[in-house]
């Protein structure tokens, strides 16, 4: 049917990717190989440290991936009692400083002339998240994301307490376009975030 318009990895812990043993470390890397033909390719990244994040967004941005997800949508319990994943809906200053962190890395990489991708600026940031954690909360919880302008926001269009057994609702999808385009209404539609839909 023809190669998909992009990959992504696994999502792998930024804390596990500047804390682990080299053993523990060297088992991480591995979920960020990839070969030459499956670019364009995005890492995703979960974590709620944001000087790990930073760090974590920097190796990556060395690697040649051509872009950084966050993961702010995983129900894990694991994952959440870290304060990362879904975890992320209940503090949205945390989430803010997370996104901004992995900005931050991205362009120290390109500074540092290590980024290895040729688009002439640090790799985009995007995030992947749910419409809230008990309830539909896009009201408020997107308006913060956006407010760090992230090149794309990924809609899972459930809650983390829906999990993923009951249908997607994806006229929640076109609510959190509509919360864009009053928020970036005085950007070019080229430069809004991205917003895409996810579920089914």
């Amino acid at each position: 049917c023809g190669n998909p318009d992009m990959m992504w990895t696994e999502f792998v812990s930024a804390d596990g990717l500047v804390r682990a043993t080299p053993e523990g470390k060297t088992k991480l890397m591995a979920d960020l190989q990839f070969g030459e033909t499956e670019h364009p390719i995005v890492a995703q990244l979960f974590g709620s440290n944001p000087e790990y994040m930073e760090q974590a967004a920097y190796l990556v941005a060395t690697l040649g991936f051509d872009g950084i997800d966050i993961n702010m949508g995983c129900p894990d319990k694991s994952i959440e009692k870290q304060g990362a994943g879904a975890g992320m809906i209940k503090n949205p200053k945390r989430a803010q400083e997370i996104v901004r962190a992995a900005q931050a890395g991205a362009k120290r990489a390109f500074e540092d002339g290590h980024d290895k991708t040729a688009i002439g600026e640090p790799i985009p940031v995007s995030v992947k998240t749910r419409i809230g954690y008990g309830k539909n909360e896009l009201a408020t919880w997107l308006p913060a994301l956006l407010e760090t302008h992230p090149a794309a926001i990924t809609i899972h269009a459930r809650t983390r307490k829906e999990m993923s057994l009951v249908p997607a609702r994806w006229e929640h999808v076109g609510e959190a376009v509509a919360i864009r385009d009053r928020m970036q209404a005085d950007l070019a539609p080229i430069d809004r975030t991205l917003i895409m839909g996810n579920g089914d």
